[in-house]
């Protein structure tokens, strides 16, 4: 990465990073100890809660050893490899940036909640509504989009679909 690339990555690391933690406290003073407020015909919908797993709560009924192990050693130790590896490939910086962000953004909580992170809105339709999820978890989310995004973009013509053969 050059000069340019670096300094677009911190920026855009530290905005992510700034953003999730600043709509996080705002989301505790503002929704702590209040029913749920719905915008949009409830399509947009602001709740506080905990969460101790991944996003949507994906693995919240591990024991508590190892959401630890796996939320607040093996995740962080993670992105930053993927951003490494990432980096030395190509891959989108704004992608490795939300990504970076994100991640730093729900690790941070970890530590500072006791092993869960601060969730707070949900979107849905009539019956149909997501879990409820944070800044950092779009962040996330759309770098990982971005990144496959770019990915297939940048796949050569000619490149053939892989077509296993017979058994």
């Amino acid at each position: 990465m050059n000069a340019r690339s670096v300094a677009f990555f911190v920026a855009v690391f530290l905005a992510c990073l700034g953003c999730d933690q600043a709509s996080k406290t705002v989301a505790e003073s503002t929704l702590s100890g209040s029913p749920a407020i719905s915008f949009l015909g409830d399509f947009v919908r602001f709740e506080l809660a905990t969460n101790s797993g991944a996003f949507l709560s994906l693995g919240a009924e591990l024991p508590e050893s190892v959401r630890r192990l796996i939320f607040q050693g093996v995740v962080p130790l993670t992105l930053v490899a993927l951003c490494v590896l990432a980096g030395r490939s190509g891959a989108s910086v704004l992608a490795l940036g939300l990504i970076a962000g994100g991640g730093l953004g729900n690790w941070i909580d970890r530590i500072a909640n006791s092993g869960a992170v601060t969730d707070f809105v949900s979107v849905g339709a009539g019956p149909l509504r997501t879990g409820i999820f944070n800044l950092a978890d779009v962040f996330i989310v759309a770098g990982v989009a971005l990144t496959m995004f770019s990915m297939e973009r940048d796949k050569p013509e000619n490149e053939e679909p892989y077509e296993p053969g017979p058994a």
